[in-house]
């Protein structure tokens, strides 16, 4: 039997695997859907940051320091993918989000952020390449985006990619740290949503404003590690790290401004005020925001059958927090929060709905794991 997910046509028999394997752990946890397993699927990855579910069931995964890797249906990891450019692999930098083109199946294109290593400094890069058919290699990598302008920093890199129903592809970058007021600034992309082709380029229906980078989406953002599309109105969603409290969720609409770092409901590390307050004529109100600080990274929205009283549901993994957030939505209100895995003790740092309709964790560790969540049977 083969079904369909996120665009891509997936072979249920492959997938059972991952089921039908003895756990290396497992522990237990509550929640306003029952009881939660969430068992061990893969080991051993060092400081995993994005994972991506291919069409026969096994997994891409990325690893901070500049590995790609494929996770086989019995959980052995493969060789390191070759074709990966050098990433700058120190701080928050390196090899960081992953995703598959829409067109897979077809093109066989893999999209990938890292922190490039350059001339004066480094930034956030996106690259794609064709991972051929053995899958150990990405072949024809070319880089589609460059951040700029290029700052010597190890922090704030962003950085998510998602699809958008039009194919083209968003791109979150952070402000460097360093450089936080150039979030206010369109005419860079630093602290920005950047919407490109895939090929590399503004799309034609980009905002046309004056002074504004033709790949800029939105502007005002600090570091967003979380983003998904929302599958009935298919609007991008983000999770954003504040500074001590204000981590935020926005939904970015083009042209606008969402704030940072002239309003914000954090403070600084110091303690000491940022901007101008909470609010400003012109600057977007987050949806929802965390005080204090739970670190949000990956997320991703519920559509499976196996928890129907958490269809639509934002899953937003913490960091900082060592937990898996849930915040029930209604078009885009947040309606509710439910954190759950409060004691697992594991840094979050991706979350995908797999094929399967299980949820899937990574664990930002040096000996970083994917998780599986599933019901208590």
């Amino acid at each position: 039997m083969r079904f369909v997910f996120a665009g891509l046509t997936f072979a249920t028999g492959t997938l059972g695997a991952f089921l039908s394997q003895s756990a290396i752990a497992q522990q237990r946890f509550p929640s306003s859907a029952g009881e939660l397993v969430v068992e061990t699927v893969a080991s051993g990855l060092e400081n995993p940051w994005g994972l991506a579910f291919l069409p026969d069931g096994r997994m891409l995964v990325t690893e901070r320091p500049g590995r790609l890797r494929i996770v086989e249906t019995d959980g052995k990891l493969s060789r390191p993918v070759t074709g990966v450019p050098s990433v700058m692999a120190r701080g928050q930098g390196g090899l960081l989000d992953v995703t598959l083109d829409p067109a897979f199946a077809r093109n066989r294109f893999v999209y990938f952020s890292f922190a490039e290593p350059r001339s004066g400094g480094n930034g956030t890069s996106v690259g794609r390449g064709k991972l051929n058919e053995q899958g150990t290699a990405l072949t024809g990598v070319e880089v589609i985006f460059r951040q700029m302008p290029t700052i010597s920093s190890n922090m704030h890199f962003g950085s998510r990619l998602v699809f958008d129903r039009t194919g083209a592809l968003f791109v979150t970058v952070g402000d460097r740290y360093s450089e936080r007021d150039q979030a206010q600034n369109p005419a860079n992309h630093l602290g920005k949503v950047i919407r490109i082709r895939p090929e590399g380029g503004a799309p034609a229906d980009n905002p046309k404003k004056q002074g504004w980078a033709p790949e800029i989406w939105s502007i005002g953002h600090r570091n967003v590690q979380g983003a998904a599309l929302h599958p009935e109105s298919g609007q991008l969603w983000t999770a954003e790290h504040g500074a001590r409290g204000g981590d935020e969720v926005n939904t970015p609409k083009a042209g606008l401004n969402y704030g940072w770092p002239v309003i914000t409901f954090g403070i600084d590390y110091s303690g000491t005020k940022i901007g101008e307050g909470t609010a400003k004529p012109g600057m977007e109100q987050p949806l929802f925001y965390w005080d204090p600080s739970i670190a949000p990274s990956g997320a991703a929205f519920y559509t499976g059958p196996v928890w129907p009283a958490w269809k639509n549901s934002l899953f937003v993994g913490a960091l900082a927090g060592q937990m898996l957030v849930r915040l029930s939505t209604e078009g885009e209100k947040v309606t509710g929060e439910e954190r759950l895995l409060t004691t697992i003790g594991e840094r979050i740092r991706d979350v995908r709905q797999g094929p399967d309709g299980f949820l899937y964790l990574l664990s930002d560790d040096a000996n970083g794991k994917i998780l599986r969540v599933r019901p208590a049977r």
